[in-house]
């Protein structure tokens, strides 16, 4: 969806699954799980065990573990995670577009054809999605199970991680969305440098307001919250669970 406004009209998510499952089969909806799945592990691994080391790091320098310093705890933690793990997000988004593609063959041709570069298109506006969406997700979710303990009758638990998850996939949503979209259209860059519709991610944006509207920065929201939302609550859910088990404080 992310992609529409480049290649044709926006026919919206309902039409695009319609036309997907009519034309390329269900296979298609599965297209570039492997490195999906690869970097859903290490990015994810990655970014949710380093926040809890960074707060800690930045309690122990500024004596304070304020919004403030949950919100810039999380943005390294996503920044520096998906700077590690880009190259897996860029074939992943290749083989989407390629559906006859494998993974390490794609990989190959990426290098040969682009350079070894190539792996990290996009890198930019990615670091920054991924920062602000751990930032948002792990900082909301902390101030919201703090917020919720304070002001009603709910006490650490499932029902507790429940709410404050739901609430941290709607602002990371929000908050993420336009910056996703960005990150997609430069990772479907081919070509030099002369012949790319966009330099850079604030170029993108540009051109993508200028030609589709401001609302085009939002071009398949409806699908990344629910994508994102179940995600932001089976992993803190899971996540607070499994720190449970390990003895180890909630977050």
């Amino acid at each position: 969806m992310q992609h529409v406004g480049q290649r044709g009209p926006l026919i919206g998510m309902t039409g695009i699954f319609l036309q997907l499952m009519k034309n390329e089969g269900r296979r298609s909806l599965y297209l570039g799980l492997t490195p999906a799945l690869t970097r859903s592990v290490l990015y994810g691994g990655l970014r949710l065990g380093l926040y809890e080391p960074t707060k800690v790091s930045f309690d122990w320098a500024f004596g304070s573990t304020n919004v403030l310093v949950k919100i810039a705890s999380g943005a390294f933690a996503g920044a520096f995670s998906t700077a590690l793990t880009n190259p897996v997000e860029v074939v992943k988004v290749r083989l989407q577009m390629n559906p006859n593609a494998v993974p390490i063959a794609e990989v190959r041709e990426i290098v040969s054809k682009e350079g070894i570069g190539a792996l990290w298109k996009g890198v930019g506006p990615a670091m920054v999605r991924a920062a602000a969406l751990t930032a948002s997700q792990l900082a909301t979710y902390d101030e919201a199970k703090r917020i919720l303990v304070k002001r009603t009758s709910l006490e650490e638990g499932f029902h507790l991680h429940l709410c404050s998850s739901v609430v941290a996939g709607l602002v990371s949503t929000l908050i993420t969305a336009p910056m996703d979209m960005i990150k997609t259209r430069l990772m479907l860059q081919q070509g030099s440098e002369s012949t790319k519709t966009y330099r850079n991610g604030f170029h993108c944006g540009y051109k993508v307001v200028r030609k589709e509207g401001p609302l085009a920065l939002y071009k398949g929201g409806f699908a990344i919250f629910a994508r994102l939302g179940p995600q932001t609550m089976i992993t803190f859910i899971l996540c607070e669970k499994l720190r449970s088990l390990a003895g180890l404080h909630t977050m």
